[in-house]
């Protein structure tokens, strides 16, 4: 059975987590990216689809290409952080559903039905990407996840000639509480955002 995890857990997760907009100049390394992916990857999806694919731009050649499709509030942010996440939709997830989801016909349910395969795949690429932010919230990193950015040159630059479409971003690093942090905004109460059933 699971236990509670410590107010401290909870609080690095939670509730003292921010969304980062100034970094330290603190490398990020292949190893931590390993390690983000390999707590993500046991998040659920439906039929265990995951169709959410990463790139992480890190190197001076990937962030150059990237740069151009930013939104002028997210580019020198972007071009900062150590690492930048595209999270991205494989529109041909159903293709691993053989692989993934081995008890059960389950490429069956999508194929020729574009409309479900485009909301399954945003859906929990979606879903992935949450996690994505939980683990590295979880091994120590600060994230800055946002839009603002021209998805169609992304794909272009990125994902050419494949089934992939970009999402959104994450910054991942190291963020610098000394800069460019905004007081907390609030959030919905219970009673203004749920309803017990």
């Amino acid at each position: 059975m699971s236990e509670m995890l410590s107010d401290t857990a909870l609080d690095q997760l939670f509730r003292h987590a921010r969304t980062f907009n100034a970094w330290l100049d603190r490398e990020v390394t292949d190893a931590q990216l390993h390690q983000l992916y390999d707590l993500l990857k046991f998040g659920p999806t439906s039929a265990n689809s995951s169709p959410m694919r990463l790139v992480f731009v890190k190197s001076a050649e990937a962030k150059a290409k990237l740069s151009p499709f930013l939104s002028e509030g997210n580019r020198a942010k972007t071009m900062a952080a150590p690492v930048t996440a595209i999270v991205a939709n494989d529109h041909a997830f159903h293709e691993k559903l053989p692989q993934l989801f081995p008890h059960a016909d389950a490429k069956s349910w999508f194929e020729g039905n574009q409309p479900l395969i485009d909301t399954t795949a945003f859906r929990n690429a979606t879903l992935q990407g949450a996690y994505l932010i939980l683990a590295a919230r979880a091994v120590g990193l600060d994230c800055g996840p946002m839009s603002g950015f021209d998805n169609a040159g992304v794909d272009a630059a990125f994902f050419a000639g494949t089934s992939v479409k970009s999402n959104f971003l994450i910054n991942i690093g190291y963020g610098d509480a000394s800069r460019d942090l905004f007081p907390r905004s609030p959030r919905l109460s219970f009673d203004e955002a749920c309803t017990i059933a």
